[in-house]
């Protein structure tokens, strides 16, 4: 029997309340209120490239593949792993998260300061050694790098294959650029300012990158054995196979999906179009009812 209009809208309605709960938390409406609604200067204007692609449901895929390709640099994974909680809370690592690009792509120059701020003070406090006898700390500017052109990285790059609206060119590398502005901030190492830049410093990592047990068991988490109800385990499925071929092969390579993941690898391009085309329609306020 065809559903009702008002069925669909009241569907989409609770899906897209549930989706905004899961990543932003429990007060996910007034956050959403603070960072559009409260007046005065911006980092980034409405034009900037940046807040496409942060405002675009194919960050879905690019921060899974972020989390993925970030996990195979040995010092930074260790870091993670002790420290950061994100099997233990996952939901919590993803709302705080979502939180700080938030606020620091589309919130208030102030409130964007603060966000910098609060997350270098945690940066400040975490240090520690890897398996290996390796010291860390999480302010290094040389593993901040990394983090960064990682996720810049995958998040252009799954914009580029599954957003709404690629960039040109010179959109895609004013996206870097803009990326740049928040990492220098945090205290990155020399944060790349154009798509060739950002190519170059990649490749540069390269040589540090390898599989360990941490990577592994993040990779499996990830992937595996995600907190979600049985309902989003298969959509869940597709947006895993997207995230994993977006990665070079070599990453691909070393993070050795799990077998259900590799199989789901032909059909990652037309899984992960339909999942961000629903994620996108469940994140779009339904049209108010008529007057």
């Amino acid at each position: 029997m065809p559903r009702s209009p008002s069925y669909v809208l009241a569907l989409r309605e609770r899906a897209g309340e549930s989706l905004l709960h899961r990543v932003a938390g429990p007060e996910a409406h007034r956050k959403r209120a603070r960072i559009h609604g409260t007046p005065g200067p911006r980092w980034f204007g409405p034009d900037r490239p940046v807040r496409t692609v942060h405002g675009d449901a194919s960050m879905y895929i690019g921060g899974l593949a972020a989390l993925l390709l970030q996990s195979l640099h040995p010092t930074a994974m260790a870091a993670v792993a002790a420290h950061s909680g994100f099997q233990g809370d996952p939901w919590g690592r993803l709302q705080r998260t979502s939180t700080f690009l938030a606020v620091t792509t589309f919130g208030t120059s102030e409130d964007a300061e603060a966000a910098v701020t609060r997350v270098r003070e945690v940066h400040d406090r975490i240090r520690g050694t890897t398996p290996e006898g390796v010291p860390y700390r999480a302010s290094d500017p040389h593993l901040l790098g990394w983090v960064h052109v990682a996720e810049t990285a995958c998040f252009l790059q799954a914009h580029q294959r599954y957003g709404r609206a690629p960039l040109d060119p010179a959109g895609a590398d004013g996206y870097v650029a803009d990326m740049a502005e928040v990492a220098r901030r945090l205290g990155a190492e020399r944060p790349p300012g154009t798509r060739a830049g950002l190519s170059a410093r990649l490749a540069e990592y390269r040589p540090e990158l390898r599989a360990t047990p941490a990577s592994g068991s993040a990779a499996r988490f990830l992937l595996s054995e995600p907190p979600l109800p049985a309902v989003a385990r298969l959509p869940y499925a597709f947006l895993a196979a997207a995230a994993v071929e977006l990665l070079p092969a070599w990453a691909r390579t070393f993070l050795d999906p799990p077998a259900a993941t590799r199989l789901m690898l032909p059909l990652a391009r037309p899984g992960g179009r339909a999942i961000t085309g629903g994620l996108r329609w469940v994140m779009t306020a339904p049209p108010p009812p008529p007057a």
